[in-house]
């Protein structure tokens, strides 16, 4: 990993903790090619250069959990959107948000409830409209089934949980009010964005963990430019924008940032 990572763009750093999930694919990988080790591998992605597309799926981390960082999910809850729900309202619109490496749709389906539960009854007039995306078709198939096991949703508030999900055996269902509005997309990250401008972007561990700088920078700048004039970018509790960006963080939540009004 530590020498097929940079020619991917992206950095070992951010894999340590998760090596484990890419190493378990990656023998899945060997096997089914009839390799017998990661030497043989690593000859045969010398050889044949389309079998670094293979491996580059191995690399799709896919953990993700409802209200993940409570203290950012906080912020946001209290302060963000409801700003973002009154501005809509002001110039007559939707609201947009776009999460960036949605996952298997955690953190779409975390925003779009508490929008529903919370600030529709204050701005009736404003519906939310969500783009969720990732490379990922399965798990996005996941995500548009919105049906998750009890372990994504422990940091979630038990009120928010009995109100929004439906049981289905062990099993607990986003309920129909709370799916609509929200638009599952396959998009790379690395190459694409939608073509719309929004409110507030989440873009949170994908790739300010683990991409690598110059592909970081690259992926801000796309990021800030879908951002409406005051909007917010929101990353993970652990990340760090690259040097040079021109966001502002807001006081007190060092990982939600403001585009400028200029």
């Amino acid at each position: 990993m530590q020498w097929a990572l940079p020619q991917l763009d992206l950095r070992w750093p951010g894999f340590r903790k998760v090596r484990g999930q890419v190493c378990k694919r990656l023998r899945k990988r060997i096997g089914e090619l009839g390799l017998d080790d990661f030497a043989a591998y690593k000859l045969r992605l010398t050889a044949n250069p389309a079998e670094w597309q293979a491996l580059d799926e191995c690399c799709h981390i896919t953990i993700s959990r409802f209200f993940r960082d409570r203290g950012v999910f906080g912020f946001l809850r209290t302060r963000v959107l409801p700003e973002i729900a009154a501005r809509a309202g002001r110039e007559q619109r939707a609201a947009r948000v776009w999460c960036a490496g949605c996952a298997s749709g955690e953190e779409a389906y975390t925003l779009k409830i508490l929008w529903d539960l919370e600030l529709a009854k204050l701005y009736p007039d404003v519906s939310l409209s969500i783009v969720a995306t990732d490379i990922d078709e399965s798990m996005l198939a996941r995500a548009r089934e919105g049906c998750f096991k009890a372990t994504s949703l422990h940091e979630l508030p038990q009120q928010l949980v009995e109100e929004a999900f439906e049981r289905r055996g062990p099993l607990f269902c986003v309920k129909p009010l709370h799916r609509a509005g929200i638009d599952f997309q396959c998009q790379n990250l690395r190459l694409q964005v939608p073509a719309q401008l929004f409110d507030l972007i989440l873009c949170r561990y994908v790739a300010f963990t683990y991409f690598a700088p110059l592909l970081q920078k690259k992926v801000l700048t796309s990021l800030a430019d879908q951002l409406l004039p005051g909007g917010y970018l929101a990353i993970g509790t652990h990340e760090r924008l690259p040097e040079g960006a021109t966001l502002i963080p807001l006081p007190g939540a060092p990982q939600i940032f403001k585009k400028t009004l200029v």
